[in-house]
């Protein structure tokens, strides 16, 4: 059953099998009903529990994992709304993990983001956009592979006040949770073998993400050509 992994982009993979271990423990679960481990902590606790933990984890596979649980909350394992709300609580602290350490770093907690001049200039791009019209910039980069991390470094080394920051994470969080839950979910509707909906679901993910990293390089490019074409003030 897991040997079809090797198929999937590479950030993927460890999710996947999280995803489809908690499709087995959800049902190994039902077996202790009625004994003292389900008096202390039921399989959906438990499966939330780990949710969260994912969730918290910066550079965890969050979105499989979280497809996976709305494959789950469609066969009725979870309910869907906790699935969210859950996913959208870990992620802003994991968002706000991150804006600490880019309070506490500054530009050097983007470092590994800077490894090339492309990379310099989009972090440079998005910094200035930031200054603009930040709110709406941090939400819609949680749905390019690897923005919230960015954003959210970025918005602390910036020094934007907590309370400036705490609801844009929390509605980035929540719109992205329900997202990635939504795709799971819809999957297990359409399609009642569990596996088989989160490939589908997570092939839906991909029709996304790779439009958005097309973009991300497309604008990498523009950045990088117009700084190529400003002219560099001389030295009086």
């Amino acid at each position: 059953m897991l040997k079809f992994h090797r198929g999937f982009p590479r950030p993927w993979r460890p999710g996947r099998a999280v995803a489809v271990g908690m499709l087995k423990v959800s049902r190994l679960g039902r077996r202790f009903h009625g004994t003292g481990v389900a008096r202390f902590m039921d399989a959906a606790t438990a499966s939330l529990l780990v949710l969260f933990l994912v969730a918290v984890v910066p550079l965890a596979p969050t979105e499989a994992v979280l497809i996976g649980y709305g494959v789950l909350a469609a066969s009725g394992e979870l309910p869907l709304v906790w699935v969210i709300v859950v996913a959208a609580v870990g992620c802003t602290l994991a968002d706000f993990v991150n804006f600490g350490i880019g309070r506490g770093l500054g530009m050097r907690a983007l470092r590994r983001f800077n490894r090339s001049s492309g990379s310099r200039a989009v972090v440079s791009w998005t910094a200035g956009q930031l200054a603009d019209r930040g709110e709406s910039i941090l939400v819609a980069i949680r749905f390019v592979p690897g923005g919230g991390i960015i954003g959210a470094l970025l918005a602390g080394s910036l020094r934007w006040p907590r309370r400036r920051f705490l609801p844009v994470a929390v509605v980035g969080a929540t719109l992205w949770s329900a997202y990635a839950a939504l795709l799971g979910y819809v999957g297990g509707q359409v399609v009642t073998e569990p596996v088989l909906a989160m490939l589908i679901s997570l092939g839906v993910a991909l029709l996304v993400s790779v439009p958005a990293g097309m973009l991300v390089r497309a604008t990498q490019r523009r950045v990088v050509e117009a700084a190529a074409a400003t002219p560099t003030p001389m030295a009086a």
